[in-house]
């Protein structure tokens, strides 16, 4: 077992379908989760449904439900989503879970020992969509038109509730900031938390007695936990806390906490306070990834351009979608997609560019070779100088998504592609057949091995077509290592392997008519 790797992404919030937001945030998520496995981590992959506070219970009640069978119901598109978008999470986790339950109480009760918690009364202003509380200089608007700095309404909300000492971790905060600068990324999330904070931090009304859909606060009669404090806490759950003997304490501290940057304060400010106050290690990163565009517009349910993230994986193909996510989009900024962009981006470099150049080769071969691998052949200078570009465009991308540069790390594998897709147009081995046989089998031999680091590369983006691939050539062994592994071709030709015809890894997209 490699060094210990634990990555999660925001727990989504049931009360609506999901959206193509929660689509693209598991998959990069996943991406990053199957590539640290290459890389020989000791991955622990969490993902989930929030599923606690007043919007979920009014949600519940406009439909007529139970609130915990509305959740159940909720949750369970949530789930079927990630299944999917073959997200290989180790946890599914639901803020309704006993375990869960257990690690929330436990956190409370830490911060009652650090005597951060006390009773007061709470009057100020709550936007129930957010789930947040803000401060008067936050608002914008006047009187009942006053909205927060989502642009979600807010009411003036008035109760005894529980205070957490918020104010007491401003200096250790900023402490932390200053010494660990990949705390948060990207560097603008980063620079917008810190003036956050150096404007001076209220406490933080963290009970609720107004409803009762929550976690119960322990020794306190009537309050629920605010559901960010429950919501938070879900990332020690996953690590078997407050338990430290069982085998999943090894993962935490997180590495990685993936979310979308509209809730980055709670993450970067709230979080890091409780843990403090807790004496509990902090996360290594937060990561606050942008938003996706639908047609360069945010998605909202007045504007009626929210998509269904099912109807696009039935209308593209689950790789495809994956790829274009991280391809088309900066990790870190908004991107924009359109069914338009999906069938240019996946024509252009998945299907034309790699699949293309998978089938021809190895259609080839299993017809002019009846499957064999080809010989040694003749070789030239032009085949070692195309596995050099394909090596170091694998390294590239490698050390790209190790920090999380996704699409810059897709952009240097596509250099490795279009190196290949000269090469054979160069060397044509079509002609060389009959004119120089001997030849043709070294370029055959060398597309074949240039072929397979390239979908090993590639894996965590585009599971299935690559394993396709992959199977195709017999390449069993998918991990980083592998990739430099220069033994395997001669090992497979003298195990006598031979490859069945192939069908298209990554076929072309036509534009469906009613996505577009």
């Amino acid at each position: 077992m490699g060094e210990p790797f634990y990555i999660t992404t925001a727990i989504h919030y049931p009360n609506g379908r999901p959206h193509i937001g929660h689509a693209y945030e598991m998959v990069a998520a996943d991406v990053i989760a199957r590539f640290q496995r290459q890389a020989g981590r000791d991955v622990l992959f969490q993902t989930g449904t929030d599923e606690h506070g007043l919007k979920m219970a009014q949600a519940a009640r406009a439909r007529g439900l139970e609130t915990r069978a509305f959740a159940d119901e909720m949750s369970s598109h949530f789930s079927g989503m990630a299944d999917r978008f073959h997200i290989s999470y180790d946890r599914f986790i639901r803020t309704v879970d006993r375990d869960h339950y257990a690690a929330s109480q436990a956190i409370w009760q830490a911060m009652v020992e650090s005597g951060d918690l006390y009773l007061d009364r709470y009057e100020g202003w709550y936007s129930v969509r957010d789930e947040a509380f803000y401060d008067e200089k936050e608002l914008t608007g006047e009187g009942d038109d006053r909205l927060s700095p989502q642009g979600t309404p807010v009411e003036w909300t008035a109760e005894e509730t529980w205070f957490f000492r918020l104010s007491k971790y401003q200096q250790p905060l900023l402490d932390l900031y200053a010494a660990e600068p990949d705390f948060i990324r990207p560097d603008s999330r980063r620079n917008e938390v810190m003036r956050f904070v150096e404007g001076g931090l209220s406490d933080l009304s963290v009970s609720r007695t107004s409803f009762d859909w929550g976690v119960p606060v322990p020794g306190s009669p009537g309050h629920v936990m605010y559901v960010w404090v429950d919501a938070l806490t879900n990332y020690l759950t996953g690590t078997g806390y407050p338990d430290a003997s069982v085998s999943n304490a090894r993962f935490w501290p997180a590495d990685l906490h993936l979310i979308g940057k509209d809730i980055v304060r709670f993450h970067a400010v709230y979080w890091p306070a409780f843990l403090m106050s807790a004496k509990i290690p902090l996360p290594k990163s937060v990561f606050g990834h942008g938003f996706l565009l639908s047609r360069g517009e945010k998605m909202s349910k007045s504007v009626g351009n929210v998509v269904d993230p099912m109807a696009l994986a039935d209308a593209f193909g689950i790789d495809a979608l994956r790829y274009f996510f991280l391809r088309e989009v900066s990790f870190g900024q908004d991107g924009s997609y359109s069914p338009e962009a999906i069938v240019t981006r996946v024509n252009a470099e998945l299907a034309n560019a790699f699949g293309n150049l998978a089938q021809r080769t190895l259609s080839f071969i299993a017809k002019n070779l009846d499957g064999a691998f080809p010989d040694a052949g003749r070789r030239d200078d032009a085949d070692a100088v195309l596995i050099e570009e394909v090596v170091v465009a694998c390294a590239a991308l490698k050390a790209a998504f190790g920090d999380l540069s996704l699409s810059q790390g897709i952009e240097a594998w596509m250099r490795g592609v279009y190196a290949c897709n000269q090469y054979i147009d160069v060397q044509a081995p079509w002609s060389l057949r009959k004119t120089d046989p001997e030849r043709m089998h070294a370029v055959l031999g060398t597309l074949v091995r240039a072929i397979r680091m390239l979908a090993i590369a590639i894996l965590p983006v585009v599971p299935t077509g690559a394993a396709t691939i992959l199977d195709l050539l017999g390449a069993d062994a998918r991990d980083h290592a592998a990739i430099d592994d220069d033994g395997w071709y001669a090992a497979q030709v003298a195990s006598g392997f031979r490859l069945a015809a192939p069908k298209p890894a990554f076929p072309r997209l036509e534009l469906p008519a009613e996505v577009a």
